[in-house]
């Protein structure tokens, strides 16, 4: 994640969202045709945080349990945050100081901290202290890298260096219960991931579509917020975008990787598509079915080498539908609050998502049994 970019492009979609609305401008929602909606919780604001791989992850898994059980929950986001702010923190430490250390992660963090550490309902931990009602976490990570870097400072260090970490992140988000109550039982967060939300870690893959390494091959994506150094298979890209439609029309929604960095991505008019980034593009101007830019595997590969396509962030794809004229659209979940003419929702072109996917996290289910065969699944 691109973390001073993506946060000035954060507080700006936000602000003019808010602006338009004080004013009493809003965009007008361009009509589309739904083909497959998946159920979603409702839209989360992760505001001034660099967590959105846990807010889109975390929705992904609220979706499987509606789909599983017929039952929606929603989840502590900020429990997972705080695990993995610790495994990063002892990954930065005994790496010296020379590993990524921030607030971004992928979406397999959120897969591993459910089965590392379990989850818990939102109710039970919100993260939010002393009567805070929206997330801030600049002061806390300021105050977190500050720590591991005096504790480096001075080596051999003290073996008691994780307690004084704790301390900071149990200031600024508040300590997480051991034990909760949910629907009349008594759950740890371990039993709660079990035995509520019935989940098994080896139920979803990570994906990608890259040309410099083989395809059907898992490798070691090479983003910086891959701090954990989490391995993805490789897919052509007419098969990454053949997963994604075919799991969202077998009823399976999908965590999204991408890059919203340009000037494509517009939360405020609810559309993202792949225009040419070197033309400046009046509101008025954008409409679903305009002409977009070409897009191929040779040229999303050299906008990957360039550094134009970083991992800026992650969303929740819950569904498909068609523009007036005919062209495929998928339904992103944002996390963002509830700005835009959809109410925190982007429509996203199929050729927006070809050019600027960084990679997915998908339900192994929603992959055909040929793929899996590929993959060794």
């Amino acid at each position: 994640m691109k973390r001073s970019l993506f946060f000035y492009f954060l507080i700006g979609v936000q602000f003019f969202a808010l602006a338009q609305q004080s004013a009493g401008f809003t965009a007008q929602p361009v009509q589309f045709f739904d083909v497959k909606k998946i159920a979603a919780t409702s839209v989360k604001n992760q505001a001034m945080t660099g967590t959105c791989w846990c807010f889109s992850t975390t929705s992904l898994v609220e979706s499987d349990e509606i789909r599983k059980d017929n039952r929606s929950i929603d989840l502590s986001e900020m429990f997972t945050v705080r695990n993995i702010y610790i495994e990063k923190a002892k990954n930065y430490i005994l790496r010296q100081g020379k590993a990524q250390f921030g607030e971004g992660g992928l979406g397999h963090d959120e897969i591993h901290a459910v089965t590392t550490y379990g989850a818990m309902p939102l109710e039970d931990y919100t993260g939010l202290i002393n009567g805070a009602t929206s997330y801030d976490h600049q002061k806390m990570f300021r105050s977190l890298k500050k720590y591991l870097d005096s504790v480096l400072s001075n080596q051999p260090i003290s073996s008691a260096w994780l307690n004084g970490y704790t301390k900071i992140l149990d200031q600024f988000m508040g300590a997480a219960p051991s034990h909760f109550n949910y629907d009349g039982k008594d759950y740890t967060p371990l039993s709660f991931a079990k035995d509520v939300l019935h989940f098994n870690a080896n139920d979803y893959v990570s994906l990608t579509s890259f040309t410099h390494e083989p395809y059907y091959k898992p490798f070691i994506l090479q983003v910086p917020d891959n701090f954990a150094n989490g391995s993805f298979y490789n897919l052509p890209l007419n098969e990454l975008i053949e997963v994604v439609t075919s799991a969202i029309e077998k009823g399976y929604s999908v965590s999204w990787d991408a890059d919203v960095s340009n000037n494509g991505f517009r939360q405020d008019i609810g559309l993202a598509l792949n225009l040419d980034d070197k033309k400046i593009y009046s509101t008025q101007a954008i409409n679903p079915d305009m002409q977009e830019a070409p897009y191929s595997a040779t040229i999303r590969q050299e906008l990957y080498e360039d550094l134009t396509t970083q991992d800026d962030h992650l969303m929740h794809l819950t569904g498909i539908e068609k523009s007036k004229g005919g062209k495929t659209f998928f339904i992103v979940k944002n996390s963002w609050g509830k700005v835009g003419p959809y109410d925190g929702f982007i429509n996203v072109s199929e050729s927006y998502f070809a050019i600027n996917t960084i990679s997915i996290v998908v339900p192994k289910a929603a992959l055909g049994k040929e793929l899996l065969e590929k993959l060794g699944l």
